[in-house]
């Protein structure tokens, strides 16, 4: 969009969407997360299966600490099931203590 003031042509720019501005951070410490992991090993890669549970283990920590560890609540804050919310804990090896 360009606006005439005094004879002068000015540019405005838009800002970035938050969204897009977090997505090039993740997207620049999930490439030296890849990094490290691409190195330690041959054989078939898990690269895929070990940052996405880094990731959901991160995600539900978050959560749990946010909510006080109250598991309905952490749920609903991550917008998923209780029940999945539960099983998830236990594959990703997640205790739960509450205060």
């Amino acid at each position: 969009m360009k606006s005439q003031k005094s004879g002068k042509t000015t540019e405005k720019t838009t800002p970035p969407a938050p969204t897009s501005v977090l997505e090039e951070v993740i997207e620049k410490k999930l490439a030296d997360i890849t990094t490290v992991l691409s190195s330690s090993g041959t054989g078939k890669s898990k690269l895929y299966e070990e940052v996405l549970e880094m990731v959901e283990r991160s995600l539900f920590k978050i959560a749990l600490k946010r909510n006080k560890n109250v598991k309905g609540a952490a749920a609903a804050y991550l917008g998923i099931n209780r029940n999945t919310f539960q099983n998830k804990m236990v594959k990703l090896r997640i205790g739960c203590q509450k205060d």
